[in-house]
């Protein structure tokens, strides 16, 4: 986790859920000022959570928790049912996988970062390249999205914007090839290597063995790299079956969720997190370099039910 935004993270969850709380989850934590406590309400949150792209599954599953804790605890206040609804969904995005030890005692860390085109993959690179940096760290970027010349530049645009090397190769070329050379590159002169990867269709084989060659390049070389999956938090549930297809061709650490200060739902956080058990690790809350939070649940849940403006 960067330390480098920890430092406001609390705010920068608030700052990017803002539109999703105000959209969707207000008339969740709205639903308890007005409704008695009893089927009606049972049903008007679950059509709540499902419209808010939370999923039948895990929506059945937060309603069937939040039954038993108002049956153990004997709870009569509607109230009291929605500040035990921000707990259950603390424990639901309470992923227990710990993250992958990289840049550790001189070690090189490596990140390989995934996702479909247009989910503002190269833009969270940059955003995790500027973090590490402003933690004194040094960081190469590998430009191994060799399927589109556009791809190459926008990567190296970046890489002089925030002042960080950039190993590239022709258009076409190999991308493990250039992992290679990126890992050679910076075994003295880098603490960590972040890959920007093919925005890849999800749907097609050939290309995500390609990714898995990319990862076989990097444990080759004794590194168990960090798989960071960018996500568009606006996709919805279109979102978990990316990570699903992901997660099962590629060991997928983390989830870094962009675009959620957009208009995203929210809820497909607690699907990813229930159905595939792969921890959130950042969410994007913003446009600028800057605009990057780790993800706690904790600060998630309370700025879903918060009620500031």
């Amino acid at each position: 986790m960067l330390g480098f935004f920890k430092k406001s993270a609390k705010g920068k969850t608030e700052q990017g859920v803002r539109r999703t709380r105000d959209a969707w989850w207000g008339k969740v934590a709205r639903l308890f000022d007005s409704s008695p406590l009893g089927d009606d309400l049972w049903d008007d949150l679950e059509e709540l959570l499902i419209s808010a792209d939370v999923g039948v599954s895990t929506t059945t599953k937060l309603i069937e928790r939040l039954k038993q804790r108002v049956d153990n605890e004997k709870i009569e206040e509607a109230d009291q049912v929605r500040n035990a609804l921000q707990d259950e969904i603390v424990s639901l995005l309470a992923v227990n996988e710990p993250e992958p030890s990289t840049s550790a005692n001189g070690r090189l860390g490596v990140i390989l970062v995934v996702g479909v085109n247009g989910v503002g993959k190269t833009t969270s690179i940059a955003k995790l390249a500027h973090g590490l940096k402003g933690e004194g760290k040094r960081v190469i970027l590998a430009a191994s999205d060799t399927f589109r010349a556009a791809a190459i530049d926008q990567i190296k645009v970046w890489g002089e914007r925030i002042s960080v090397p950039v190993v590239a190769h022709q258009p076409g070329g190999d991308p493990a090839a250039v992992v290679y050379d990126a890992l050679e590159s910076a075994r003295k002169n880098a603490d960590y290597v972040i890959v920007d990867t093919a925005g890849r269709i999800h749907t097609k084989s050939n290309l995500m063995e390609e990714l898995k060659k990319i990862r076989r390049v990097v444990s080759k070389s004794d590194i168990e790299p960090e798989v960071l999956l960018v996500l568009d938090a606006t996709t919805g549930q279109n979102g978990l079956s990316q990570a699903r297809y992901f997660a099962e061709a590629v060991k997928v650490n983390g989830i870094l969720l962009a675009k959620l200060d957009s208009t995203a739902k929210g809820g497909i956080v607690l699907a990813i997190c229930d159905e595939l058990n792969i921890p959130i690790r950042y969410i994007g809350t913003g446009q600028e370099l800057e605009d990057l939070a780790p993800f706690s649940p904790e600060s998630f849940a309370e700025a879903l039910f918060s009620s500031e403006s």
